[in-house]
């Protein structure tokens, strides 16, 4: 297993303006993508009961269509979800999360919000039965946030991240895609300052 987003010695720069830390936004069961002859170059997504209906040019191919269906649904979800959590939503989310992929057998005494970590998302203190996640998270989507605390709910079972820690989180089916959007954060912050268009 490639080196863990969550436990990683560099300064991660801030999260993308925006993006959605978590909230109560519902998550549509399915997608339907429509297509119009009459729109030219935009696209538009909105919730329709446990849906979501994205419009996109009839012309677009099936990659346009796909990359743009997961461009929507982070929209949305930024849109549904701009407030933060606060500790006590936090822990509702946490305690979800371990009955929904765990079996609920990962019990947290306590989660919460913590601002003095900046070299790590989020840590865990198993004998405490305590997750604190970095202040860092909010404004990320929701699926980002909620891989984390799947991580650190999961570290209260098994230690380390051994083979056993990996297959506790082979049941959320976003593990890769909060990873990789994680590794995105962490090397935008490596990225050096380059100058603005007409200056020098």
């Amino acid at each position: 297993m490639p080196a863990d987003p969550l436990n990683s010695v560099e300064k991660p720069g801030p999260g993308p303006d925006g993006a959605a830390a978590g909230g109560t936004a519902p998550r549509p069961d399915a997608v339907e993508v429509r297509r119009s002859a009459r729109r030219r170059r935009t696209v538009s997504a909105y919730r329709e009961g446990g849906r979501t209906v994205v419009l996109i040019p009839a012309r677009m191919s099936k990659e346009e269509e796909r990359r743009w269906v997961g461009v929507m649904l982070d929209k949305l979800a930024a849109q549904e979800s701009r407030r933060t959590l606060d500790d006590g939503e936090l822990a509702a989310r946490a305690v979800r999360l371990s009955e929904q992929y765990l079996l609920g057998r990962a019990r947290p005494a306590t989660v919460r919000w913590v601002t003095n970590q900046n070299t790590r998302w989020g840590s865990c203190t198993p004998a405490e039965g305590s997750i604190r996640l970095s202040h860092r998270l909010q404004g990320m989507p929701e699926y980002v946030l909620d891989y984390v605390l799947l991580h650190e709910l999961a570290h209260l079972l098994v230690p380390g991240h051994g083979p056993d820690f990996w297959r506790l989180l082979e049941a959320y089916p976003r593990t890769e895609r909060a990873r990789g959007f994680l590794e995105g954060v962490i090397a935008a912050g490596r990225l050096p300052n380059l100058p603005r268009d007409g200056g020098e």
